[in-house]
Order: structure tokens, then sequence, then C-alpha cells
């Protein structure tokens, strides 16, 4: 799987593009359509999976929903530690609110890469105190994620990529 990186809008909220077998997932379609569009390219779009619902990270999603064959995945559709597939693509849901009452961890076991939105980013994490948000309902998520592999990659919706084991030893609100 390809992960492209489209950095978009005013808070600079990062799309992923997932590419496989020229098909592709969107993940958190921020705010700029033809950005978005223009590294997606000629191939077929199987989904967007979308991590909140804040503004920054849903900004394009209405120019996908023109489309029929494109499925959403989110908090209001999705089952907590679930599997799904789609394409040749497989990705677990794990269910991480704190930053927003709708967060959802996108999970891709087999090429050991987590989009996590604004649940953590490089050495912090996303605010609790935004509408929606909990410290109590963090800690939870944060102790749910310490269970996974150290070397996962972790891919947030602002900033850059970084790993859960460098989270685990550089970030203070993971020990």
């Amino acid at each position: 799987m390809n992960v492209e990186l489209v950095v978009t809008g005013a808070l600079d909220e990062n799309c992923y593009i997932l590419k496989k077998d020229n098909t592709c997932l969107v993940v958190d379609p921020g705010s700029d359509f033809p950005k978005i569009k223009e590294k997606i390219g000629d191939c077929k779009i199987l989904g967007i999976l979308i991590t909140h619902s804040h503004f920054d990270h849903v900004g394009a999603l209405r120019n996908f929903l023109t489309k029929r064959s494109i499925k959403i995945y989110k908090k209001s559709n999705v089952i907590d530690n679930n599997e799904y597939e789609i394409g040749n693509f497989k990705f677990k849901t794990i269910y991480t609110p704190g930053h927003a009452q709708d967060e959802v961890t996108f999970y891709f076991e087999e090429e050991n890469k987590m989009f996590i939105g604004d649940f953590i980013f490089k050495e912090t994490i996303g605010r609790c105190d935004l509408p929606g948000g909990s410290e109590k309902e963090m800690q939870e998520s944060i102790e749910k994620i310490k269970k996974y592999n150290r070397d996962i990659e972790l891919f947030p919706g602002h900033g850059e990529t970084t790993t859960l084991g460098y989270e685990l030893d550089n970030n203070p609100y993971l020990k």
C-alpha cells in the first residue's frame, strides 16, 4: 500500500490517499478537493475513511458524495474493533474518543499503519477542551492503543508521522 499525503486548508490538515492496484481510499478529505483529486489521479476511489467530523477533516467530503459507489467509513457506521475489507484493502476500526466524541483510528495491520486523526500527534495528543472532547476518554483511548506493537507507523491529522514506540518513549501523555 502506497500512502500519499495532501496537506489541506488553513489548519494544514493531513489528508491521506492510500493506493493499491490502481484503487484508493481517502482518509480525512480536508478542504481542497482539486488538490486531493489531483493526487488521486486515475485511481478508482473505493471508500472514504473519516477519523472524526471536525470541519478541517471533512471539508471536501461533499465532493465525494456524488458517487454512489464510494462507501464512507465513520463512527456512526462502523463497529469498534471490527475488521473491514474493501477491494484489496483490509483495516480494523478502533474507537479512540478523547479529542472528539466520534474519533476512530483505522488500523491496517498487514501494512503496520494506523491513521489516527487528531488522537495522537508527535510528542503530544489532540486537544480535549473542544466540544465533544474528554480527558477521561482520551486516557482510556491511550491505554487501549498502548497494547499495540511499538513499530506501528502513526499517521496523524496534522504534522509529521511517527511510530507508536517513539510516542511511548517520548510523548509525556503516553507515559
